[in-house]
């Protein structure tokens, strides 16, 4: 009960007091709050008269407040309780008409009221603007417009008006029954949280209504929203656009790339631009894997169904339990007005006032006009009598399997078509059903029994709508409100209950007709491009349906296919658990069916393995593509292709596993049989030529790994033209190479356009053009580029890193090494270890301790450790790296020279100079080798040694070296750059470890 303030009108202000229906709280509040900013006191009296109350007495209970009753009516509120047939107009012509004068009355329906509402004299309000209806309120209540309405700070918002943002809430139930003390403690909840945490789930077991419930807040609460968004959480790929599709409603400048989408999103909702007041409703989110990459915080409120209990560990928690009984009963007489109320109560207990029982039983006594005892009976009888009841568990009531099993029977006789549809729902997975698609797609090639689907609308319409009135199905729409929807964008709601449920009571003949059917109509929805992101949205809708239509265990090609396109779409967008999940009963199914050297399972292991090299798993990935290349090498009639393919997968693996000589031999054997078998051109040779590429720049011989590339890249400008994902990465790999070989200026006059292009066609957030700008903040660092600016980028390009792929992930990892040594450069010792730390420890989990990554982390960690004064503790870090990369690596290897750059450091510094001075003699000498001799890294060799010389007092070589180590720097790099002015001021150089797994 919310009592307003006095007006400041002395002696004119009048008292009312505003009853409602818990549906009709947004217009309560606004009413009141208009009579007070007209200097009148107003308080609310939420109303729900219990039946065994007699309601003259329950009326005469609102007598006892000050002033006038004022009734806000539609023509559910006569139904409250609900009461007998007459009682109403009884109580109006009585006892009402008797206290007229404390009895005034808005409408809010243009449906009609009780004849005998005249007495009360409601005032439409109904379709009126604001000011209309503002005007209409006070002419009824007898009331004058103050000269200066007072004003509010949190205005109530005007009923009618919709909320900025609207998104996809399902419709309201006129038929929600009860409640009101539920909903009006999630409000509380929500609005009392901190800022930032104001999220709460709703828990309960499947059926309990946490849908029905979270649907009215929504509808309930609007006004106090400028956005309110649904997502649909039951499959993650779902969840996951969906939330993206928020992206697009608030003007975000994103591309369509989810986790780009995603990260946008929720960074809006936290800054509260454009809308601090919003609410996020996540329905079925019962998979807490990923919770904190995905819900939001900020100023506004989400709200959470969910049958984990997990979800304790992030949000408030609120159990909902089953109905009340009176709620039970209040529902079931709605419904069916034709039975008493001690019926009423007979039905509630014999399904346990769960509601979504409860409401199918009501739907059926409603339609049918089946009395009670009859109903009853056979649902008892056929419980009885059935040995092989299909069970639910979660405590669901037994008594509701057989009254689904008599609805069943009920239809099959009286509209089999209905059946048909209802088993066709079946053979999609539960929640939103794309069943448009039979519209969508009306020359689909559908079983006999099916095809009056596409060609009889009308029949179609009244299936439907039969399902709808029995409560089976509920109808969605995608798409903006008010927006005209194409047949695609139609679906229904099945709960997973009753898809369970209906499921086990239809024919298995019957189900295989559906299951085909509906295969079919996936496949006619692929867009055939998994690839272009613009397309992810339909795939994440078709993804869900994969298994229970069958599709995984059809022979078709053209469904094959479709399945094949889910997994790639799930390896592009980054859905990488989604996709080994899929891939595995992928897998499981065709073994059973298909020779396991056929082309899909070449295709499925393919993308198997990537998806696997991509999430991190590479021995996993290894073991796979071994296995299989061993299938196809043994098999009697060679498939050359099938094998070059499988090779190329296999030198991906070894390449990620440390093995480069071995990756490079096999992939130049992928390269020479593509040529062969395909030509110079074609695009999995040029994959082949770029993979090449990436071994050679592994191995250090970055010259090569040039020139290879820069042909690569031409090739693919011809062949794939200037603005192709490829082309664009062939691009970054040559700047890349540029940077290794040190030529640090021409790194970066590529790099740059080529972001600005990433961006352009790809989006800013997109996973290849986080690496083009990785590839750029590098090139700037080796350029010389130090400044706050700068600094503040890389942070951020590291945390945009790390809401794409994880902080365990080798590409952060990677990032974390970079930045983390660019902060040691630069004085920020504390964090820069910090960081380094992490990424150690991190390669070290994910590769083990004898990868030479993990091995030349050891060389970062080391710097650290130097630049903190701890010398004994470097030099012990430093020898290990250098050892175990010589023993891993080749001598000449640029990284094994750079460790050997930084042990001599730490040799010099802790006082053992003789060996420091052989150790930089050494890798000067194979420096000049690899690298040539004008190559930065050479030439931090010559300084170093030249420091050494200095050391043992030789000075005439070590001025010579030095002398000609500035002129050569000076030439290469410029008089101004960092390494030419630490050589000119006698700073000894190092080297740190760019971590790199290709």
């Amino acid at each position: 009960m919310v009592e307003q303030r006095r007006s400041e009108t002395d002696g004119t202000a009048q008292h009312f007091l505003v009853v409602f229906p818990g549906y009709h709280r947004s217009w309560a509040a606004w009413i009141a709050q208009t009579l007070e900013r007209h200097g009148h006191r107003a308080t609310l009296q939420r109303w729900d008269p219990p039946r065994e109350v007699p309601l003259e007495d329950s009326l005469g209970d609102l007598l006892l407040s000050s002033g006038t009753v004022l009734l806000v009516l539609n023509d559910w509120f006569f139904e409250l309780g609900p009461r007998p047939a007459g009682e109403w107009n009884d109580a109006l012509r009585g006892f009402v008409a008797h206290h007229a004068d404390r009895f005034a009355a808005v409408n809010l329906t243009n449906r009609p009221l009780l004849p005998a509402t005249a007495v009360l004299e409601p005032a439409s309000l109904w379709a009126l603007s604001a000011e209309a209806a503002e005007e209409r309120l006070l002419s009824r209540l007898g009331l004058d417009r103050a000269r200066t309405p007072r004003t509010f700070p949190d205005r109530v918002r005007y009923p009618e008006t919709r909320c900025e943002i609207w998104g996809e809430v399902p419709r309201r139930n006129p038929r929600f029954t009860g409640r009101d003390d539920l909903l009006n403690e999630i409000h509380q909840r929500l609005s009392d949280a901190e800022r930032g945490a104001s999220a709460c789930t709703l828990l309960g077991m499947s059926g309990i209504g946490k849908t029905q419930l979270a649907a009215e807040f929504a509808h309930r609460f609007s006004t106090d929203y400028d956005l309110v968004w649904w997502v649909n959480s039951d499959d993650r790929n779902i969840q996951r656009d969906r939330f993206g599709e928020l992206a697009v409603e608030l003007g975000l400048p994103i591309g369509s790339e989810p986790g780009e989408r995603i990260r946008a999103v929720r960074d809006a909702l936290r800054r509260g631009e454009p809308y601090t007041n919003w609410l996020l409703i996540f329905d079925g989110w019962d998979d807490s894997e990923g919770i904190n990459a995905l819900l939001p915080q900020g100023s506004g409120h989400v709200l959470v169904t969910s049958r984990n209990r997990a979800w304790t560990e992030y949000t408030d928690v609120l159990e909902v339990p089953a109905f009340l009984r009176a709620e039970s009963t209040g529902y079931l007489l709605r419904r069916a007005p034709h039975i008493t109320s001690a019926e009423a109560d007979e039905v509630a207990a014999e399904f346990g006032d769960v509601p979504l029982p409860l409401v199918q039983a009501a739907s059926w006594l409603g339609e049918s006009r089946m009395e009670v005892p009859e109903y009853l009976r056979m649902v008892r009888e056929r419980r009885l009598s059935t040995v092989d009841e299909p069970a639910t568990g979660e405590g669901f009531p037994q008594s509701s399997m057989t009254s689904w099993s008599i609805l069943l029977n009920r239809l099959r006789r009286s509209q089999p078509q209905a059946i048909d549809v209802l088993g066709l729902c079946t053979s999609f997975a539960p929640g939103r059903i794309p069943l448009g698609l039979i519209r969508a797609y009306p020359q689909t090639d559908l079983p006999q029994e099916l095809r009056w689907m596409a060609a009889d609308l009308p029949a179609w319409t009244r299936a439907l709508d039969t399902l709808v009135n029995y409560s089976v199905l509920t109808r969605e729409t995608r798409g903006p409100l008010g927006a005209e929807m194409g047949p695609h964008q139609e679906s229904v709601h099945m709960h997973r209950l009753v898809h369970d449920i209906v499921s086990k009571l239809t024919s298995e003949e019957n189900r295989a007709i559906h299951r085909h059917a509906v295969r079919t109509l996936l496949a006619e929805a692929d867009p055939g491009n998994p690839v272009d992101s613009r397309n992810w949205p339909r795939y994440a809708e078709l993804l869900p349906h994969l298994e229970p239509s069958g599709a995984l265990g059809s022979t078709r090609p053209r469904i094959q296919a479709t399945v094949l396109n889910c997994l790639q779409y799930c390896l592009r967008s980054g859905e990488y658990n989604s996709g080994l999940e899929l891939a595995q009963k992928i897998r499981d199914h065709w073994s059973r069916m298909m020779d396991p050297l056929a082309q899909p399972m070449l295709d499925l292991t393919n993308q198997e393995s990537y998806i696997l090299r991509s999430s991190g798993r590479f021995r996993e990935a290894y073991d796979l593509d071994r296995r299989f290349l061993e299938r196809v090498q043994a098999a009697e009639r060679g498939d050359g292709l099938a094998e070059l393919i499988t090779q190329g997968s296999v030198a991906g693996d070894l390449r990620f596993l440390g093995r480069y000589e071995e990756a490079y031999t096999l992939q130049s054997q992928v390269l020479e049989g593509n040529e062969r078998l395909l030509g110079p051109d074609e695009p999995a040779t040029l994959v082949a030529r770029h993979n090449l590429g990436v071994g050679l720049r592994l191995l250090g011989r970055y010259t090569e790994a040039y020139e290879l590339d820069l042909e690569t890249l031409t090739r693919r400008e011809n062949v794939l033209r200037p603005r192709h994902i490829s082309t664009l990465n062939s691009g970054s790999a040559v700047a890349h190479d540029l940077r290794l070989l040190g030529r640090y200026r021409d790194a970066l006059a590529r790099q740059e356009p080529l972001v600005r292009l990433h961006v352009q066609v790809l989006g800013p957030q997109h996973p290849q053009t986080l690496e083009a700008r990785v590839q750029l903040a590098l090139c700037r660092r080796r350029e010389g580029g130090h400044s706050q600016d700068m600094s503040s980028a890389m942070a951020d390009l590291l945390d945009q890193l790390a809401r794409l792929h994880g902080r365990e992930h080798y590409r952060t990892l990677s990032f974390l090494t970079a930045y983390g040594n660019y902060l040691r450069e630069h004085g920020d010792l504390s964090r820069g270890r910090e960081l380094i730390d992490e990424a150690e420890a991190g390669y070290r989990s994910l590769l083990g301790p004898a990868h030479p990554v993990a091995t030349g982390m050891l060389s970062n960690t080391a710097l650290v450790m130097q630049a903190a004064g701890e010398r004994a503790d470097a030099l012990a870090m430093s020898e290990a790296a250098l050892a175990g990369l010589t023993a891993t690596l080749t001598a000449e290897h640029p990284w094994v020279l750079g460790c050997a750059l930084n042990t001599a450091a730490a040799r010099n510094f802790n006082g053992r100079i003789t060996e420091a001075t052989e150790l930089s003699r050494e890798t000067l000498r194979r420096a000049r080798h690899t690298l040539g001799h004008e190559h930065p890294l050479t030439l931090s060799c010559q300084v170093a040694l030249a420091a050494d010389l200095r050391a043992v007092r030789e000075q005439e070589e070590a001025g010579k070296l030095e002398e000609d180590a500035l002129l050569a720097l000076t030439r290469t790099l410029g008089a101004q750059h960092t390494h030419t002015i630490s050589a000119r001021q006698r700073v000894r150089p190092y080297w740190d470890f760019e971590a790199y797994l290709g």
